[in-house]
């Protein structure tokens, strides 16, 4: 069985992401979905399983935060953070997370612990990725899906200069200035610009470390 598998969204779902997924016969996402129009696209390819990330709001509140099933023969258990993955993962072969924007990949036992990181907006340097498995015979194989991004490298600005981008980004939103010109001006990510922005005009009345909050940056 072929099974997709991603993450953390947050409202973008890459022409990429989707020629990945073709042929999947179940999508996996670890929550921080954003919209459910991202589970509507998905759901055209294949059945998804999906769980709550701590950015899927008040749309999602049927959304559960984890989910434990059996696919293919294959046991898995789904959370957005790890940490609220059960302590005991002995009786599950898959255990599915996101929330750090980093791919992850490790076995524990007979346990495949798999964080697919994130194919939605572009943080920092990080990669956009996703993972797609062959489960047969209770054998999991993994391949990892890195989608090509055309962003030149960026260091990841500290906390504090993080806040203060975020700050600027708001000030320059308020002056009228949209976001591909701010990154332009700034020589910042343009996804990450956009990504702040739209949390701003969004969320009206929320600060920087509210936005920092939303991005799973606290």
């Amino acid at each position: 069985m072929k099974i997709g598998v991603l993450s953390d969204t947050h409202g973008l779902l890459r022409p990429e992401v989707l020629s990945a997924l073709e042929g999947c016969e179940a999508i996996l996402h670890g929550g921080d979905i954003n919209r459910q129009e991202i589970i509507d696209e998905l759901s055209k390819l294949a059945p998804v399983y999906v769980v709550r990330g701590n950015n899927d709001r008040e749309w999602a509140e049927a959304i559960p935060l984890w989910l434990d099933f059996t696919l293919a023969g294959i046991r898995v258990v789904m959370a957005h953070k790890k940490k609220d993955l059960p302590a005991d993962l002995s009786g599950y072969d898959l255990a599915v997370y996101g929330h750090s924007h980093r791919y992850e990949e490790a076995r524990q036992g007979r346990t495949l612990l798999l964080n697919p990181g994130s194919c939605g907006p572009r943080r920092f340097n990080q990669p956009i990725t996703l993972a797609v498995l062959q489960t047969e015979g209770g054998e999991i194989r993994v391949e990892r899906v890195d989608i090509p991004h055309g962003d030149r490298p960026l260091a990841a600005p500290k906390a504090a200069d993080l806040r203060e981008q975020i700050e600027t980004v708001m000030k320059e939103t308020d002056r009228g200035r949209g976001p591909g010109e701010i990154a332009r001006r700034h020589g910042w990510d343009g996804e990450l610009v956009l990504q702040i922005a739209r949390l701003y005009v969004t969320h009206p009345g929320v600060t920087a470390e509210g936005i920092m909050n939303k991005m799973g940056l606290r």
